[in-house]
C-alpha cells in the first residue's frame, strides 16, 4: 500500500512527497556517498509519514513538482520584495535561501526539547556569572583553567566583584539529530545569537506562498514571542531607570547578518545604532543628537542589544582601534549604568573546549543533571582527549578546529603538520565527533538541480530569552540545510504542531504587556546623513529616468526626430545624459541602455539605484517594508531589459522603474515626519534644483532660434514633468519667457527651483538644531533672493547663440545649492572628529616630532 493511501488520500499526478517517500523507503538508508544511517524528518522506520506529517499529509500531497516550482518562483519574489539579503565576505549581497517546505515537528518532540533548552540557557547565564565573578568551576578544577583563559572570547578586564547575576537574556543553541533520533548541541550561540530575523521572515513568506499548508497544520505562531523578547530587554535595564532607552547595536549594513539585525530592531521598536552613534560621558552612555558635539546629548540609554561581537565594543579596553564599538562602554557596564545583552565578555561561552565539561558543570552550579547533551567532543589539553584527536586526524570522523572555532584554515593544513601544532598548543584544539545528522526532503532549486526532493543534513537554531525569573525557548527555530549550493545558506521554516489547537501560541497565554508610555526618539546624526542621502539619490534617479524617457520618446518619432528641430531637441537631451553620466556609447540606443543598467558608471540609474539601497540599509529600522519592494520591481524591469537588445523595450523599462521609484514617496510620506524624513525631503529638493539646473543649462541655454528653439523648449518641459503645468499656465505656443519663469520662479510649480527651495526652507526650520541664524539658513536666505530677483528677461536674451546670463545664472545657483548642502551637513549631521588610537603610530611620531 503506498504513502498516499495509508495517508487517506489519492491524487492523479504524483506529488513530490510521495516520490520523496518512495525514494527513502526506509530512514535507516544512508545518503549518496556518506557510510552513516540517517534519521529521517518525514519517513518513520516503516517508510510511512511520521505523525506530524500525517496530519498535513491532504494538503501536502497536492504538492507536485510544477506546484512547487511555482512556489520557489514566488519565494524568490517574496525575499526580492522584503529586500531579505545575506552578505557574503566575497560574494556580497546574495539573496536569502528559502526552501519551500518546512521541517515539521510535533508537540511531543519538541516538549522535552524545550525543557532542555531552557535549562541549558539557564546553566550558561549561571557558569558565565561564575567565570567573571567567583570561579567556583576553575578553582575546583571542574574546568580546566587553560580551556578557559586560552579563549579569545574570555574579557579580563570585565572580571570583578558584583558581576550581573543573569547575564544572559537572549541565547541560542545550534542542534542536530543523532541516528537514533536524539537532540544534540552541535554548538552554543552566545555572544550575539543572529537568525531570529531570518526565521520570523521565513515564517512570513512560507505562510504566503503555502497557505492551505500552513492553515491547516495548527501549529504555534512566532508574532507572541518577540513581546515576550521586547519584554525581556526592558526589563533588563538596570534598576532606577525610568522608561528605559533600548538599542541596537550593529556592525553596520555589511555585516553578513544586517537583514537580521535591522528586522528585529524595526519589529522590536528600538533604534539600530552603530559604534558612532553613542557616546560615553559622567559614566552614562547616550545617544548622539544632530549637531554633536556643539549640542548635548539628552537621550541616555540604558540596554544595549548588541551584534557587536565583544572585542570590538570598546577601543579603550578591549580592542584598540575598533571602530564598532564607542570607548567607555566598558566603564559604564562596570559603574552597572548601562546593560550589556548579552554580557560583554559571553562569547567565551561559545568555545567549544567547554562542551566535555557541561555535565559536571550542570551538576555543580544547578544541582541538576543535564538534559540536553552535546555533540562528542574532546580537548586536545587532556590526554585522552589529545591520543583520540591525534589519532584521528586525516580521516572523516572528526572535526578538528581551533577553541576559537576556526577550522576552514586546519583542513588545508599537512596531516603531520597539524598534529605538530596541536602538540605544540594542545589547549587550543578540540576535535569533534561528525555525527550522522538528520536529513530533511529539499525541494528548492538553489538545493536540487532538477527541482525533485533530495535528501539534505539539516541542524537546526533555537532561541532562548530570559522572561521574568524563568528561561522560555522560542517555540519553533531556523534549520539550515546542509551540502547545498550557493553562497548563502538555504535554510527552513520550523513549524512546532500544538498539542491541542486550543494551547496559546508560544505558550504566552498568562503575558501581561507592558504599560503604554509615549517616546521621542532621537535620530543620530549617521541615520539623519543617510536619509539625506535617500533623498538625494531617489530624486536623482527619478530625474534621470524622465530624461532617458523624454529623450527616446523623441526618438522614435521618425518623421520628427530627422528634421532640424527634433535632431536639435534628442541632441538637447543627450548632452544634458553626458553631463549628469558622461557618455560611453556613440550609438544612442546603446547609450541610453547602459545609463539604465550600468552600475559601474557614475551618474547612472543602477549606480544611483545603488547608493539609494546602501543608505537605505543604513537605516532600514526606521523604513516600512514596502520600501523594499521598490527595488523587486525595479530589478525585475532591468532584467527584462538586459534579455532584449530592441531598443522599444528601454522607454517601457524606464517606465516602470519610474514608477517603482515613484512609490518610493509614498513610502515616506508615511513616515514619522521626525527630523530623519525632513532630512529626505531636504535632500529631494535639492537635489532637483542641481538636476534642474544641469538640465536647463544643456538645453535651454544653447538653442537656435524658431522652431528648433520650440521644440527643445517642449522636451525640457516634459523632463521637468511641467509639460501639462505649462498648457494650463500659458496659452499658445511654448515661448522661453514663459518656461523660464515656469521652471525658475513659479513658487507653485512644484518642479520649480523657487518652490524647491520653499520646501527646503520650511523642512530645514523643522530640525532641531535650526535657530534662524545658522549658516545653512543665512545660506538658504540669500540663494532665495537670487531666484526671487532673477530678471528673466535678461536671462532669455540670445548671445551669438547662446543665452550667456542664463548659463552663468544656472552655474551660480547650483555652486550654491552645493555650499548649502555641506553647511547643512556640517550643522545637522557632524558628529566631531573619528576616534583616534592612542597607541597609533602615527600620534605617536607626531607627538614626538612636536
Amino acid at each position: 500500500m503506498s504513502a498516499a493511501t495509508r495517508a487517506g488520500r489519492r491524487t492523479p499526478t504524483v506529488s513530490v512527497l510521495h516520490e520523496y517517500v518512495a525514494s527513502i523507503g526506509a530512514p535507516t538508508l544512508p545518503l549518496p556517498g556518506a557510510q552513516p544511517a540517517r534519521f529521517d524528518e518525514v519517513v518513520d522506520a516503516d517508510g510511512a509519514l511520521r505523525p506530524p506529517w500525517r496530519a498535513m499529509a491532504a494538503a501536502a500531497y497536492d504538492l507536485t513538482a510544477e506546484e512547487l516550482r511555482r512556489v520557489d518562483e514566488e519565494i524568490a519574489t517574496l525575499l526580492d520584495d522584503d529586500g531579505v539579503t545575506y552578505e557574503h565576505p566575497d560574494a556580497g549581497s546574495i539573496r536569502w535561501g528559502l526552501d519551500p517546505v518546512p521541517l515539521v515537528l510535533d508537540a511531543a518532540t519538541w516538549n522535552p526539547l524545550e525543557v532542555g533548552l531552557a535549562q541549558r540557557a539557564e546553566l550558561l547565564s549561571a557558569l558565565l556569572t561564575d567565570l567573571y565573578g567567583p570561579q567556583r568551576v576553575l578553582s575546583e578544577r571542574i574546568v580546566p583553567a587553560a580551556a578557559v583563559f586560552g579563549h579569545s572570547g574570555f574579557a579580563r578586564p570585565l572580571v570583578r566583584a558584583g558581576v550581573d547575576p543573569h547575564p544572559l537574556v537572549l541565547s541560542g543553541a545550534d542542534l542536530g539529530r543523532d541516528a537514533a533520533g536524539e537532540w544534540r548541541v552541535l554548538a552554543d550561540r552566545v555572544q550575539a545569537p543572529s537568525g531570529l530575523g531570518f526565521a520570523m521572515e521565513n515564517r512570513r513568506v512560507i505562510s504566503r506562498v503555502l497557505p492551505d499548508l500552513y492553515q491547516e497544520a495548527g501549529l504555534h505562531r512566532m508574532e507572541p514571542y518577540f513581546a515576550a523578547l521586547r519584554s525581556s530587554l526592558l526589563q533588563a535595564a538596570p534598576e532606577g531607570a525610568v522608561d528605559p532607552r533600548v538599542v541596537v547595536l550593529s556592525p553596520g549594513p555589511r555585516s553578513e547578518t544586517a537583514y537580521d539585525q535591522a528586522f528585529l530592531a524595526n519589529v522590536l521598536g528600538f533604534p539600530l545604532v552603530q559604534g558612532g552613534d553613542l557616546v560615553m560621558r559622567d559614566g552614562f552612555v547616550w545617544m548622539k543628537p544632530s549637531g554633536y558635539p556643539h549640542r548635548d546629548a539628552v537621550e541616555r540609554v540604558d540596554v544595549i542589544l548588541r551584534r557587536v561581537d565583544a572585542e570590538w565594543c570598546d577601543p579603550l579596553e578591549l580592542r584598540a582601534g575598533s571602530r564598532l564599538g564607542f570607548p567607555g562602554l566598558v566603564e559604564a557596564v562596570r559603574r552597572g549604568h548601562v546593560r550589556v545583552v548579552n554580557a560583554l565578555g559571553a562569547g567565551v561561552l561559545e568555545n567549544p573546549a567547554l562542551l566535555p565539561f557541561l555535565p559536571a558543570v550542570c551538576e555543580r552550579l544547578l544541582g541538576e543533571q543535564l538534559r540536553l547533551p552535546s555533540a562528542p567532543v574532546w580537548w586536545c589539553g587532556e590526554p585522552e582527549g589529545l591520543g583520540r584527536v591525534l589519532g584521528q586526524i586525516g580521516t572523516d570522523q572528526l572535526s578538528i578546529r581551533t577553541i576559537d572555532g576556526r577550522s576552514a584554515e586546519l583542513a588545508a593544513i599537512p596531516a603531520d603538520e597539524l598534529r605538530r601544532r596541536i602538540r605544540d598548543e594542545p589547549h587550543r584544539y578540540v576535535g569533534r565527533e561528525l555525527l550522522p545528522l538528520s536529513q530533511v526532503p529539499a525541494w528548492s532549486s538553489l538545493a536540487s538541480a532538477d527541482g525533485g526532493a533530495v535528501p539534505r543534513q539539516v541542524t537546526l537554531r533555537t532561541f532562548t530569552i530570559r522572561d521574568g525569573g524563568a528561561y522560555r525557548p522560542l517555540v519553533g527555530g531556523l534549520a539550515t540545510l546542509a551540502g547545498t549550493a550557493g553562497n548563502a545558506p538555504i535554510t527552513k521554516d520550523v513549524w512546532v504542531l500544538k498539542a491541542a489547537a486550543a494551547d496559546p501560541d508560544q505558550g504566552l497565554s498568562g503575558f501581561a504587556p507592558l504599560s503604554l508610555a509615549r517616546a521621542t526618539p532621537v535620530l543620530a546624526p549617521r541615520a539623519q546623513e543617510d536619509m539625506f542621502w535617500v533623498g538625494r539619490y531617489a530624486e536623482r534617479t527619478e530625474d534621470l529616468l524622465r530624461l532617458v524617457i523624454t529623450t527616446r520618446a523623441f526618438a522614435e518619432q521618425l518623421d520628427y526626430a530627422s528634421s532640424t528641430a527634433g535632431g536639435s531637441t534628442t541632441t538637447a537631451l543627450h548632452r544634458a545624459a553626458e553631463r549628469l553620466a558622461g557618455r560611453r556609447h556613440a550609438d544612442p540606443a546603446d547609450e541610453l541602455r547602459s545609463l539604465l543598467l550600468d552600475a559601474d558608471r557614475p551618474g547612472s540609474v543602477a549606480h544611483s539605484l545603488e547608493r539609494l539601497r546602501e543608505a537605505l540599509e543604513e537605516v532600514r529600522d526606521q523604513l516600512s517594508g514596502d520600501v523594499w519592494r521598490v527595488f523587486g520591481a525595479v530589478e525585475r524591469s532591468a532584467a527584462t531589459l538586459r534579455g532584449s537588445r530592441h531598443a522599444q523595450r528601454i522607454p517601457e523599462a524606464a517606465g516602470r522603474m519610474l514608477t517603482g521609484v515613484l512609490s518610493l514617496h509614498g513610502v515616506t510620506a508615511n513616515m514619522i515626519q521626525d527630523s530623519g524624513w525632513h532630512m529626505i525631503e531636504i535632500g529631494r529638493y535639492l537635489e532637483r534644483t542641481l538636476q534642474l539646473c544641469t538640465l536647463l543649462s544643456a538645453t535651454i541655454a544653447g538653442t537656435a532660434a524658431g522652431d528648433a528653439e520650440r521644440a527643445v523648449l517642449e522636451g525640457t518641459l516634459m523632463t521637468a514633468e511641467s509639460s501639462v503645468t505649462h498648457r494650463r499656465r500659458y496659452r499658445g505656443d511654448v515661448r522661453i519667457r514663459g518656461a523660464l519663469e515656469l521652471l525658475l520662479t513659479d513658487a507653485e510649480n512644484p518642479r520649480s527651483i523657487a518652490f524647491s527651495l520653499a520646501r527646503v526652507r520650511a523642512h530645514l526650520q523643522a530640525l532641531p538644531a535650526s535657530t534662524g541664524s545658522t549658516r545653512p539658513e543665512r545660506l538658504l536666505e540669500h540663494l532665495e533672493d537670487v531666484v526671487d530677483t532673477a530678471d528673466l528677461a535678461d536671462l532669455a536674451v540670445r548671445e551669438g547663440g547662446e543665452r550667456r546670463a542664463l548659463t552663468a545664472f544656472l552655474g551660480d545657483v547650483a555652486d550654491q545649492v552645493q555650499r548649502l548642502s555641506d553647511a547643512i551637513l556640517a550643522v545637522h549631521v557632524a558628529s566631531g572628529p573619528a576616534p583616534q588610537a592612542l597607541s597609533s603610530l602615527a600620534l605617536v611620531e607626531e607627538q614626538m616630532s612636536a
